[in-house]
């Protein structure tokens, strides 16, 4: 056995002092998340808590011929699509706007950021008086002579969550992207302009290339923040909403109040499963656009 040297006996304190400031996290890790996600797996595959009765995928099969399910999947999905690129356009876009020399920049940032300061209540109840048959939009397009809509009854109510979504989100977007935007190096955007580069190629070619690390997280932060769009829905129209406005969390949410663990466990692994993929995918043409991108 080879005698420690003082590097190696460095090195082995070192790695102790990490692992003693992961574990906390670790422990944390593994009891709020591992362990219940590894209950929920094997819930799905159960027949009811009780019994325990092993039925393999059996609960996954009966999901897919539930109504309320592929309701709930396809309302989130069609949502999903529509306020995701919005959010991540918009505030790209935002971004680039408030990056260049335009009066007010720092009166806009603040304008943008305040709807992370507003409790989601006080939001919900705005987009009542704003939304509502009677409300203030109808009042506001009576005057010219549109019919009014019922906002949270039609398939309007699309609109409206986009219009919540985009709120809430685009301040928080815009702030990433302006940090990104400021780690561009200015020395090859100056000698692509020098090279006669018009600014549309300076942006494709260049800018957005070192943005795609930022835009592959803002995207996810986005998509996983459209899954969550639960709490607004339920406030504005409760349990059961409008069949357009029914979420998976809805779903969900009902499920657990019915005690059907089993079918809220086989939701659960298969939205997970859905993330995992969608995440991968956006990691490999993340990876494919920028590898060429100088570290």
């Amino acid at each position: 056995m080879q005698p420690t040297t003082p590097k190696r006996r460095q090195r082995i304190i070192e790695h102790c002092k990490a692992w003693s400031w992961l574990t906390p996290s670790l422990i944390g890790v593994l009891v709020f998340f591992i362990i219940p996600f590894c209950v929920v797996i094997y819930y799905s595959v159960l027949d009811n808590p009780i019994f325990a009765n092993f039925v393999g995928l059996d609960n996954f099969i009966k999901l897919f011929s539930n109504s309320a399910f592929i309701r709930a999947a396809r309302n989130t999905a069609i949502f999903s699509v529509i306020a995701v690129p919005l959010s991540v356009v918009l505030s790209l876009w935002m971004a680039f706007a408030l990056n260049s020399k335009i009066p007010g920049k720092s009166w806009l940032r603040s304008c943008f950021l305040c709807p992370l300061m507003v409790p989601i209540a006080s939001v919900v109840l705005v987009w009542q008086v704003i939304f509502h048959y009677h409300g203030t939009l109808n009042q506001i397009t009576s005057v010219f002579g549109i019919e009014p809509v019922d906002w949270f009854k039609t398939n309007w109510s699309y609109f409206v969550l986009t219009i919540m979504f985009l709120w809430k989100t685009l301040g928080y977007n815009m702030i990433l992207f302006m940090s990104a935007i400021a780690g561009i190096p200015r020395d090859i955007v100056e000698v692509a302009q020098l090279e006669g580069a018009s600014g549309w190629y300076t942006f494709l070619h260049i800018k957005l290339r070192y943005l795609s690390p930022t835009i592959l997280f803002v995207t996810i932060l986005s998509i996983i923040s459209s899954f969550k769009m639960f709490r607004e829905v339920y406030l504005l129209t409760g349990d059961y909403p409008f069949e357009s406005m029914y979420l998976l969390q809805h779903f969900m949410n009902n499920t657990f109040n019915s005690l059907d663990y089993q079918k809220l466990s086989s939701a659960a692994v298969l939205l997970s499963v859905v993330m995992v993929i969608l995440i991968g995918i956006m990691f490999l043409i993340e990876r494919k656009f920028g590898e060429d991108v100088e570290e």
